[in-house]
């Protein structure tokens, strides 16, 4: 995901240097190698795929207006702290102003989105969801028995594993 200007500017640079890295290629290595040069085509135009999507999402974010309010998709609770940056993009409050509006330092906000979020309480994140003006809407959540049941048994086999270590020790 693209969060700022610079990382904008770097993947519009990379992608112009992977389609002429891709267009350079020399006959002779194609001829020699052919399946090489097949995958590393195909990787670099995976690559180039995907930058040009990011692209175009921070391009939709950045140009959007403050008419009417923007609808941002939410695949999982993972992908909030994506959600909580796509949004302040879209309202044009940069970093700082975001501070100002939480009462915080700005290095704090910059912490929050350069972690996606990782280092702020529950508590932060919900201040940030209401001064941003975000709202769930059709909010639905499964819980899946199946997954629980494996993660107990993974913490199980952990469990196990660092008692039989430390019995080692």
């Amino acid at each position: 995901m693209i969060k700022n200007e610079h990382q904008y500017q770097v993947s519009q640079e990379r992608i112009a240097n992977y389609k002429k890295t891709t267009m350079d290629k020399d006959e002779a290595a194609i001829q020699k190698d052919y399946t090489r040069y097949l995958q590393n085509r195909g990787a670099l135009q995976c690559h180039i795929e995907q930058l040009e999507t990011e692209i175009a999402e921070y391009e939709t974010l950045i140009n959007s207006t403050n008419n009417q309010p923007i609808t941002i998709k939410v695949e999982s609770f993972h992908k909030l702290p994506d959600t909580l940056i796509k949004a302040r993009i879209a309202a044009k409050i940069s970093i700082d102003e975001l501070a100002t509006m939480l009462g915080i330092e700005s290095a704090r906000v910059l912490e929050y989105e350069q972690t996606d979020y990782q280092c702020a309480s529950f508590v932060e994140i919900l201040e940030v969801i209401t001064v941003l003006g975000i709202e769930f809407e059709n909010a639905t959540v499964r819980v899946d028995f199946e997954e629980i049941e494996y993660v107990k048994k993974v913490i199980e086999k952990w469990d196990k594993e660092k008692a039989s270590a430390t019995s080692k020790v």
